[in-house]
């Protein structure tokens, strides 16, 4: 806490004690892709200034920072994939991606930092959920940055094979570009079928072809 502004700090980090991940995912709400998450331990001589809640970061500030945490700290990333979202429910599989981000790890962790208020029941290791995590912890905020531009990355690397759909913008959520391209188009296989919007359109596909 800087007057009165909230920024996140390494004090949950050095309370826990030892090396700590801190953990996020990005990408639970949009239609399509994959839902990414990302593990961040920070070198405790090394954290990069300015880390903050993703969302709360210019595209340009996002990037500096990504390289900083890039040389600075032990990182991983990883993804679960739309027939996992699919298959299991988006949370579970955003739990999925980040048991694989902390087992990609380079180096041994003691603890995860989870953002949020569930701890993926398929961890081995002691974990801590915290409720709006990426603007309370340094780790967690490094999490959120590196996930966020990973998963915009891949949206934009689908969008060159699926143009029409706005992806590099829109990053997969329902925007009305999306929707109108949805409609107009039809899903991709990159589409989430169990939400909703997707759903009801290859419903009514159905009906109208059976």
């Amino acid at each position: 806490m800087k007057g009165d502004v909230c920024v996140p700090d390494f004090e949950f980090e050095i309370e826990i004690g030892g090396r700590v991940a801190g953990v996020d995912e990005v990408g639970r709400g949009p239609l399509a892709g994959p839902v990414t998450a990302a593990a961040v331990v920070l070198d405790p001589a090394r954290i990069p200034e300015g880390l903050n809640d993703s969302k709360k970061l210019s595209a340009k500030k996002r990037e500096a920072l990504y390289a900083l945490i890039l040389e600075s700290a032990d990182v991983s990333v990883a993804h679960a994939s739309v027939a996992e979202i699919d298959a299991l429910n988006i949370l579970r599989a955003s739990h999925l991606a980040m048991e694989r981000a902390i087992a990609g790890l380079a180096h041994g962790v003691d603890h995860a930092l989870i953002d949020g208020n569930m701890i993926p029941r398929g961890l081995t290791l002691p974990a801590t959920s915290l409720v709006k995590g990426d603007g309370r912890s340094v780790s967690i905020a490094a999490a959120s940055i590196v996930a966020k531009i990973c998963r915009d990355r891949v949206l934009v690397d689908l969008a060159q094979q699926h143009p029409g759909y706005g992806w590099e913008t829109n990053m997969g959520y329902g925007s009305k570009r999306h929707m109108s391209a949805l409609r107009n188009l039809g899903p991709t296989p990159h589409h989430r079928r169990s939400f909703k919007p997707v759903h009801n359109m290859l419903y009514q596909e159905k009906i109208l072809t059976d």
